[in-house]
């Protein structure tokens, strides 16, 4: 508790309220909680009392509630966080008893900015394959662990969704479904320019697992975007309540109706587009709602069903719209043509590996490349689920899903906002693609080459997001900083007046790295997927395993050592004899002078 002592003297000392909205104030009593248990209920007073909300009765009823109820995902990492939210300066020590904790994980204890190292993507060890052995697992399961991303300190909301995750893999599908729920709602205020399009922030992502692993928790992330469709639907109910009235004194006219134009019927506005649908119910629920929307659905055969059936074959929508092209159909009862221009459609799926080859049949169908994978284990253990009845995740979610609309709107207020990378980051992200690219086509061919291509739109759609989510995090998100300035071509008297309608957005230096650190994961896990596939131009899972094995080897070997790892990996000694022989005609590896000494040309 001492630690913990000298944090709440510090927001003490500079009267922060750190938890000025609901949703921090019950991240803060779940985190005292279950760290401190009753112990911790006067330290809860002591940081919720600099509050002007603040009621004593109230919290502390708040308090007995989740110490009854919660489960453990929140933890006293969260409190340092929302302290450095609100600007406490905590002294260095104040953080070291968590940092070495061996109970303090990710978003338990988050460090500063500065000592985070983007790039490295730790191995995931909690997935039924051992990271030290290479223990082998079956059936849709990689051969090795694949890799997750790395704990980093995000902005606000996606922090606050990550810290739900149990597991890592748990934390990175949440950051994954967040980020793209946002992207749906930023379709229209944000964008960037690349390869000479004009890119929105609109998402198609596609988490894959096996049953009961755990992927249920993407679910909560539709919270954010509820709000937005609900008042979507009021707007829609009120304009049909006036075409009802309109109607219905145009049906009394009796002749004169000849000399009165008809009252229209409103368009039929959804945000949440319904998967379950049929080709042309897509794109007339798309064109109704200005080519503006979101498809979740938790169970991706739905929408492979829906795809497959002869009322279906939607899937070329999917593909139109990641580049935001217009869509459009005729109507053959009342032929009518109906077009949108430009589209902003987002799509966040889940479902089994089983579930992967009827949405997608082959890598050549398109849909491939579009997506962003992410393969999570299955489960490892049994855990129980007996404490977590009644825990008020879902509420937490619905809360930060009201918060963000407001932030949204007020985002939309402000006008139109353009990322702009530094030249420095533009090298550093076409070195990375560069790599990545030369990597897939050598090894996949255009299978997964045209896949890296895309996933550089994707990754700038990712960069982007997170870029105003920095904003969004300021007091007064309206003010220039480093940041944001107004677009250069702004008059001087708008500017003057500050009347600012389009913004140059920039992303920091550490966000820029942590989103890029994200790419060499994703193609990982993309490269998974793809062994899912009937084979095109090559056979998928050998390759995929013998890129991993590859990654194994040190940068000299003999071939005793080679031999002495395949037998370690459980891997057929004579397979591998194979794989060598192809990296030496690939120029992967070359032979020392040495005999039976091998080099790797990286």
């Amino acid at each position: 508790m001492f630690d913990l002592q000298l944090l709440v003297d510090a927001v003490k000392r500079q009267g922060a309220d750190i938890a000025p909205t609901y949703s921090e104030y019950l991240q803060l009593a779940l985190a005292l909680a279950t760290d401190c248990g009753e112990a911790g209920r006067s330290v809860f007073h002591e940081l919720c009392s600099l509050s002007p909300k603040y009621r004593q009765a109230d919290a502390d009823k708040m308090y007995t509630r989740v110490l009854r109820d919660g489960h453990g995902l929140v933890h006293l990492g969260t409190v340092f966080h929302l302290a450095r939210q609100a600007g406490v300066e905590v002294a260095s020590s104040s953080t070291s008893h968590f940092a070495n904790s061996e109970n303090m994980q990710s978003i338990r204890n988050m460090p500063p900015r500065e000592s985070l190292t983007h790039g490295r993507a730790y191995t995931m060890v909690d997935s039924g394959a051992s990271a030290e052995t290479g223990d082998a697992v079956q059936g849709s399961e990689p051969y090795f662990a694949l890799p997750v991303f790395a704990s980093y300190e995000w902005p606000w909301p996606l922090q606050q969704s990550v810290a739900f995750g149990a597991t890592r893999p748990q934390k990175d599908i949440l950051l994954l479904g967040t980020l793209t729920v946002l992207g749906a709602g930023l379709g229209r205020n944000v964008h960037f320019s690349y390869g000479g399009k004009c890119y929105s922030p609109t998402l198609q992502t596609f988490i894959i697992a096996p049953p009961a692993s755990g992927k249920g928790a993407l679910s909560f992330t539709r919270c954010y975007v509820e709000p937005i469709h609900r008042e979507v639907r009021r707007q829609v109910e009120a304009r049909m309540k006036a075409y009802r009235q309109e109607k219905a004194a145009y049906d009394t006219l009796g002749k004169e109706r000849s000399r009165v134009e008809p009252p229209r019927q409103p368009a039929n506005k959804l945000f949440l587009i319904p998967a379950n649908n049929t080709g042309t119910g897509i794109l007339q629920n798309l064109i109704d709602s200005d080519g503006t929307g979101l498809i979740f659905e938790p169970e991706a055969d739905t929408v492979s069903s829906a795809i497959g059936s002869d009322y279906g074959h939607w899937s070329d929508t999917l593909r139109k719209v990641f580049d935001h092209d217009p869509v459009a159909y005729n109507r053959r009862t009342d032929h009518e043509y109906r077009e949108v221009e430009r589209t902003y459609l987002s799509v966040l799926l889940s479902g089994t590996p089983a579930q992967v080859q009827p949405l997608i049949p082959s890598a050549e169908n398109g849909l491939f490349s579009r997506q962003l994978f992410y393969y999570m284990p299955a489960a490892g253990q049994w855990q129980s689920q007996f404490d977590r009845n009644d825990l008020p995740v879902e509420e937490v979610f619905r809360q930060l899903g009201k918060d963000w609309k407001q932030k949204l709107d007020r985002l939309k207020m402000m006008g139109i906002f353009q990322l702009v990378l530094t030249s420095e980051q533009e090298a550093a992200f076409d070195a990375l693609f560069g790599g990545l690219f030369g990597e897939a086509r050598r090894v996949y061919g255009n299978e997964m080459s045209s896949s890296v291509v895309r996933m550089a739109v994707n990754i700038c759609r990712l960069l982007s997001i997170v870029a105003i989510l920095r904003v969004v995090e300021a007091d007064e998100p309206e003010r220039e900083t480093d940041l944001l300035h107004p677009a250069p071509d702004i008059a001087g008297d708008n500017l003057k007046d500050k009347i600012i309608a389009r913004w140059e957005l920039a992303v920091r230096t550490d966000d820029f790295q942590a989103v890029m650190a994200l790419a060499p994961v994703l193609y990982r896990h993309a490269t998974h997927i793809l062994s899912f596939l009937p084979a095109t131009e090559v056979v998928r899972r050998p390759q995929a395993d013998q890129e991993d094995f590859f990654a194994l080897l040190p940068d000299h070997f003999t071939r005793q050592e080679l031999l002495n790892l395949a037998t370690e990996k459980g891997l057929n000694v004579h397979t591998v004899e194979g794989w060598k022989r192809k990296f030496l005609l690939m120029h992967r590896l070359e032979q020392d002078s040495k005999r039976g000494c091998y080099k790797k040309l990286l």
